[in-house]
């Protein structure tokens, strides 16, 4: 399963296009690698008591079968967010669909672009009042007991189904170390409690007499790649992994990798697996009004599903992608085929100011208007188009 974090229609539209002009194409043509799948349809996203549904949400309804509240994983409705006490009544439990592929002798593992504790690749595991409660920390700062409502890391390492996960790739190291601990790459932990999970991922690993290993960077996975352990657990990050085109491919890998590497390791069950994949930071782009970079995210997303469709046979695989919820990113005016889908509609407004082709209606990229008119943004010293 391949999610989408954000993944609205308007932005397939604006990476198709993009995809098929960086081949020196018109662009509005070009195809996803999912485009081409037989099957289409769309989804009605609200929460229980959301209009606008959240990643915690909706990951609890497509991993788990059941609409919950704004925030929460793993939980019925019945929990208000943040309630711990809630939380730890079992009658409000829900199971996903890791679980269930587990409990069949299935294997099971997550990919994800973000950190492993945040809100999408979280629904595959975790039972949280609140979708922030990815370290100890969290759960204190909410006034909430950690010895009561674990949190997410803590689940992810020693609750049923996380600790069962055959592999477990993406970012999110801080969540995991102590405060006292400086990871790989210079990031502080944030456990509260000193407990080092990394460790104690391993630690149990060991006592199970079963193959694992840790990795934080891309050499370490493609080594691993050539001789797969039973357990395989990359944490490439403090956070969430780099933006595709900030990233630095010595030691970040592409999603497309990491997808590939879980599907090696969990195709040698020979009764199946369920792997859920996210592409996370499409949703981040969106969020910061970064067009080009959650376009480029996405793309990213299609080349990873892609490798899987090669990967994996028709005849006793199903490979689903979908998106959790949309973004308020716009695609505006009437240019010509071809216009560059990051640059200047060729319209003008009334006023005769340019405006950019994707455009947001919420966020850091709004600019008040001077005068009862629009900021011509194409006058801007960081505007590249």
């Amino acid at each position: 399963m391949f999610l989408g974090d954000g993944m609205s229609v308007t932005t397939l539209a604006a990476a198709r296009t993009l995809l098929g002009q960086r081949q020196g194409r018109p662009g509005e043509e070009s195809q996803l690698a999912f485009e081409s799948f037989p099957t289409v349809g769309l989804s009605k996203t609200y929460c229980v008591n959301s209009q606008i549904a959240d990643s915690a949400c909706t990951a609890t309804a497509y991993l788990c079968g059941v609409k919950n509240n704004n925030g929460m994983l793993g939980l019925t409705a019945a929990v208000p967010r943040r309630d711990c006490a809630a939380a730890a009544e079992p009658a409000t439990h829900l199971e996903s669909i890791a679980a269930w592929a587990l409990a069949a002798g299935r294997d099971a593992g997550i990919v994800t672009t973000t950190r492993v504790t945040h809100a999408s690749p979280a629904g595959v595991y975790a039972r949280a009042a609140n979708r922030n409660w990815e370290s100890d920390a969290n759960v204190r700062q909410d006034g909430q007991d950690p010895a009561l409502c674990r949190d997410i890391a803590y689940q992810l390492v020693h609750s049923f189904p996380g600790n069962q996960l055959k592999v477990i790739l993406g970012g999110g190291r801080r969540e995991f170390l102590p405060t006292s601990i400086v990871d790989e790459e210079g990031t502080r932990g944030r456990r509260t409690d000193n407990r080092n999970l990394i460790e104690e991922w391993q630690r149990e690993k060991m006592e199970r007499n079963v193959t694992y290993q840790y990795v934080w960077n891309r050499e370490q996975l493609l080594s691993a790649a050539d001789d797969l352990p039973a357990y395989l657990l990359g944490l490439f990050e403090g956070s969430h992994m780099q933006y595709n085109l900030e990233a630095d491919n010595r030691t970040e890998p592409t999603i497309a990798e990491l997808t590939e590497v879980a599907i090696r390791s969990l195709s040698r069950n020979e009764k199946g697996f369920f792997l859920f994949v996210e592409g996370g930071r499409i949703d981040h782009a969106h969020h910061d009004n970064l067009a080009e970079l959650a376009l480029d995210e996405t793309l990213e997303m299609s080349v990873a599903v892609a490798r899987a469709a090669e990967l994996l046979s028709e005849d006793d695989s199903l490979i689903v992608v979908t998106a959790d919820h949309a973004h308020v990113m716009t695609l505006n005016g009437y240019s010509p085929r071809g216009n560059d889908i990051l640059g200047p509609s060729n319209d003008r407004d009334e006023a005769g100011v340019p405006y950019m082709t994707l455009s947001y209606s919420n966020g850091p990229g709004f600019r008040p208007h001077v005068n009862g008119t629009r900021v011509d943004v194409t006058t801007e010293p960081n505007y590249s188009k």
